[in-house]
């Protein structure tokens, strides 16, 4: 099988079944299989997927176990050669799967590719590519100087904004929204991190896959909508705990242990783009 499709659902059935048409119908022609993890969801997602999308391999959690494991649930039962984790708040263009897999085919060393995202009114994205959130990169995202760099590569890696939307390079970070994993990659460097349960997981997933020696690619000649906010309001406490949470994680896992790979020991030199 040539790819495996997981989303992970919770309490997002419209849409989500925006996000299952259109990949249905980017898949068209792709030997595939559909994974819907659903968290415990009460707005009546199940019954919708079980109706409108039979061929969607449904797993059901009794309780919301995060981002990370309902993935995991599913990474285990994937069978494709390539895995694509994509969130259900999401509109997949008709050419990104063939064109992403393609590219995928053609670089031996990429791990992971993520595309370009716009928003519901066409804006581009900025995270779509994104440096290792270093304390030194956290410094200047937070202070504000990274916009006096706005190209830099050294105080301005947050959004890789060296990087042009139309340009397809190598990156640091992909987004979770959009992650087309190699699955023998994915077997090298391991699943998701559990601790991680929502946010940050894409950073740290990103980071091994670096780690490895493989390459993550921002590949621009494609696009999904991404309907950014629609999971979690910027400024709730779940978001606050959840994101500044997963940033300790990250930190106290490769920055602040003498032992652990250190993310400035990754080699930011990268190739002209592609």
């Amino acid at each position: 099988m040539k790819l495996s499709i997981i989303l992970v659902n919770y309490n997002r059935r419209d849409l989500l079944s925006q996000a299952l048409s259109s990949l249905v119908n980017a898949a068209a022609g792709v030997e595939h299989e559909i994974f819907v993890v659903d968290n415990a969801s009460i707005d009546f997602s199940v019954p919708m997927i079980e109706g409108r999308y039979p061929q969607v391999k449904l797993i059901q959690n009794q309780k919301n176990v995060g981002f990370s494991k309902a993935n995991n649930q599913a990474l285990k039962l994937a069978s494709g050669e390539y895995v694509l984790l994509i969130n259900p708040d999401t509109i997949t263009n008709d050419d990104t799967l063939i064109k992403t897999l393609g590219f995928m085919d053609e670089h031996p060393q990429a791990g992971g590719l993520g595309v370009r995202m716009i928003n519901s009114q066409g804006q581009f994205l900025p995270e779509s590519k994104r440096g290792i959130p270093t304390p030194w990169i956290a410094f200047f995202r937070m202070s504000g100087l990274y916009k006096l760099f706005p190209k830099s590569r050294m105080y301005n890696r947050y959004h890789a904004d060296w990087v042009e939307e139309f340009e397809t390079a190598e990156v640091d970070v992909l987004s979770a929204a959009f992650m087309l994993i190699r699955k023998t990659v994915l077997d090298k460097v391991g699943l998701l991190d559990e601790r991680f349960f929502m946010y940050g997981e894409d950073i740290d997933l990103s980071y091994r896959i670096r780690l490895s020696g493989f390459k993550n690619y921002y590949y621009s000649k494609t696009y999904i909508i991404h309907f950014k906010g629609h999971s979690t309001k910027k400024l709730s406490w779940t978001y606050l705990t959840s994101f500044y949470g997963a940033m300790f994680i990250f930190a106290a896992k490769y920055l602040f242990r003498s032992s652990a790979p250190q993310a400035k020991n990754i080699q930011h030199q990268y190739p002209p783009s592609i």
